[in-house]
């Protein structure tokens, strides 16, 4: 079943689809996305780009980043909620698991954020990790919230009018430059407000 989800996944078809429910508003391109948290093979950059061909570059933005930032929150509330099973709290006791919980405690922000600017990679896996971790919700969502706006915005422009890079290959610079301002600057107001001192003295996160 998988497969043949991911055979029908082709541009031309995405279009199709989007263009066929087009009367349902912003709902197809949001659910789309939204499923990519929980269906980790569907394609990011197809679907981002593809929403904002259909839609525009504003709004096909703004319907990716909802979709995306709302999967990422739901997957993390559902297992940050199970964490605190009986066979969860088993697992994390492990002395490794406890070693990667460590590391991901005092880097939790960047760690998530980073990862989050990436248009391919284990979102999955990296809202899980952050749920054991017992990452704050309000930290999560920032570092969600930003990463993913500059990824989507980014993919967003490319996906608008793709023609445009064959014709300039120099406004990929521009894409790239982007980026990279964004994150230092996110780095920047994460050293700023949001490294608690009583995390680096406890190991621990406010819930």
């Amino acid at each position: 079943m998988l497969n043949d989800l991911m055979s029908y996944m082709t541009e031309e078809r995405l279009l199709e689809l989007l263009d066929r429910y087009r009367s349902f508003g912003p709902l197809p391109g949001i659910l789309l996305t939204f499923l990519k948290s929980f269906v980790p093979p569907l394609p990011t950059l197809l679907i981002v780009g593809v929403n904002a061909a259909v839609y525009g570059l504003w709004a096909g933005f703004l319907y990716s980043w909802i979709g995306l930032v709302a999967g990422c929150m739901t997957t993390f509330l559902a297992v940050r909620a199970a964490a605190g099973h009986r066979i969860a709290r088993r697992w994390a006791e492990k002395p490794k698991v406890q070693a990667s919980m460590s590391w991901i405690r005092r880097n939790a922000f960047s760690y998530v954020f980073i990862l989050s600017l990436f248009p391919v990679g284990p979102f999955v896996l990296v809202n899980m990790a952050a749920a054991v971790s017992r990452m704050g919700i309000a930290r999560f969502f920032t570092a969600v919230a930003v990463g993913k706006g500059i990824m989507v915005l980014a993919v967003s422009y490319v996906g608008h009018d793709v023609g445009r890079f064959y014709r300039d290959p120099l406004q990929l610079l521009y894409v790239l430059l982007f980026v990279i301002l964004s994150w230092y600057v996110c780095k920047r107001i994460e050293a700023k407000y949001m490294k608690a001192p009583e995390e680096n003295k406890t190991g621990t996160l406010p819930a």
